[in-house]
């Protein structure tokens, strides 16, 4: 009893050194200090098993006969792997992601979810009375002189290219152009200036279509009042800018958007040489109308834009006043006002033509010299020379019925083109030949009749 007193955890005989088992006091019952610790072992797997049997069920997990457990074709992840997992934890999950896709930093929901108009409730304590009647509109700032510039000067370039003016017209809505709206006819004149003929009617349609939608009369006025101040500049790019700026106020004129008495109102009032020189040339222009008829073919009659038969009627002139001027340069010059190098084909039909129709050696030598300089100019291409002699080959049976020996003639011309390097051998040996052979008699041994040129 003494020894069962005591505060020693063992007894006298295990002190000294016995043999007999250590026992330990659990809940009133003596209990071996060996079932003590099988009993943790077996706390600790049953409590892995219930943690991994969620995550691995039906692994083929089983437990070892010391209580590990043991995982059967699985290789153990690292603790960074089991962070980064985002299965579910509760075993009860499909694989899906969460909330269809939805959930997740970051995210605002799924994938092409539209969001209702949020309604304000009225029994929200930071309900704001004004808030009903606030109006929310996108402000576009006004462009400064340097942003016009460089944004408007783009979109001219383009229209240049497309002549589409309503185009032009909603994209200039698009920008709020303040106080700049008298420099869009200033800035498009300026550009037209070191353009070509077409372009200068494409900016006077231009500035008839936006007058009355983007620019009204009053400040086409002013457009035009800073063009005479900004003529002494103007002239350094272009030297016929007063001559031209001239051709466009007299169009304006002509078209509605300017008034009658605008260049009445400057006489005697201009100091500036270039300034007097524009005003001028518009009198001119103006004088020669009738009854205020509108100046149509100020710019000339060129460009791509003109009808078919136009262009031949223009190109039927040229010919016949150079058959009558013999001025190389001057029918080369013409030709290129035209702008149409896609159409030189019909300038290589109609001459050939004209020296089938000749009777003489004179317009057969005009026409060569014409085509020979055209072709070393590069004015004509070698597809439009070659469109124009086969548009001859195809047609010589009509014409011939027309004009007699015309296949002579034909023949002759094409040998003088190829030695003069106009065209090519292939093209030289597609020439047709006459129609009919005739025979003086049946037994005179094939022997050509002769014919007179």
């Amino acid at each position: 009893e003494v020894e069962n007193l005591s505060d020693a955890p063992f007894s006298g005989d295990e002190e000294n050194g016995g043999s007999e088992e250590r026992k330990t006091e659990i809940n009133g019952n003596w209990i071996p200090a060996t079932s003590i610790t099988e009993a943790k072992i077996n706390a600790k797997a049953k409590r892995r098993l219930r943690k991994n049997s969620s995550r691995d069920s039906g692994r083929g997990d089983s437990v070892s006969d010391n209580g590990e457990t043991l995982k059967i074709g699985v290789v153990p992840t690292s603790p960074k792997g089991k962070l980064l997992d985002r299965r579910s934890r509760s075993g009860k999950g499909r694989g899906l992601p969460k909330k269809g896709g939805a959930g997740g930093k970051g995210v605002w929901g799924t994938p092409g979810q539209v969001y209702d108009v949020e309604e304000v409730d009225i029994k929200d304590p930071n309900y704001d009375d004004d808030q009903e009647n606030c109006v929310y509109e996108t402000v576009v700032l006004p462009l400064d002189e340097r942003a016009f510039e460089k944004t408007l000067t783009p979109i001219i370039q383009e229209y240049f290219e497309h002549g589409d003016t309503n185009e032009v017209s909603e994209m200039l809505k698009d920008l709020n152009l303040g106080e700049m709206k008298y420099s869009v006819p200033v800035l498009a004149v300026s550009l037209a200036l070191e353009g070509k003929a077409s372009h200068r009617e494409m900016t006077s349609k231009l500035i008839s279509d936006l007058c009355g939608t983007v620019v009204t009369k009053t400040d086409v006025e002013k457009s035009f009042d800073r063009l005479l101040k900004e003529l002494p500049e103007l002239v350094l790019d272009s030297p016929k800018a007063p001559q031209l700026v001239g051709q466009f106020i007299a169009r304006a004129v002509g078209d509605g958007i300017l008034s009658s008495t605008y260049v009445d109102g400057y006489k005697g009032t201009v100091d500036c040489v270039q300034a007097r020189a524009a005003l001028d040339r518009a009198t001119v222009l103006l004088s020669m109308t009738k009854g205020g008829k509108r100046i149509d073919n100020v710019w000339g009659s060129g460009g791509g834009q003109q009808s078919v038969k136009h262009l031949v009627k223009e190109i039927d002139m040229l010919l016949k006043e150079y058959l009558l001027s013999g001025d190389v340069l001057e029918a080369e010059r013409c030709l290129q006002e035209l702008e149409v190098p896609h159409f030189h084909h019909e300038l290589v039909y109609e001459a050939v033509v004209m020296v089938l129709e000749s009777t003489g050696d004179e317009t057969f030598k005009m026409i060569l010299d014409l085509l020979k300089s055209l072709w070393k100019s590069s004015v004509i291409t070698v597809d439009q020379m070659k469109r124009g002699y086969e548009r001859v080959y195809c047609e010589i049976p009509d014409i011939n019925l027309d004009v007699p020996h015309s296949y002579s003639v034909l023949e002759r011309f094409v040998e003088e083109c190829f030695q003069a390097g106009i065209i090519s051998k292939p093209l030289r040996d597609l020439c047709p030949s006459r129609g009919r052979k005739r025979f003086v008699s049946e037994g005179d041994g094939g022997r050509l009749k002769l014919e007179s040129y």
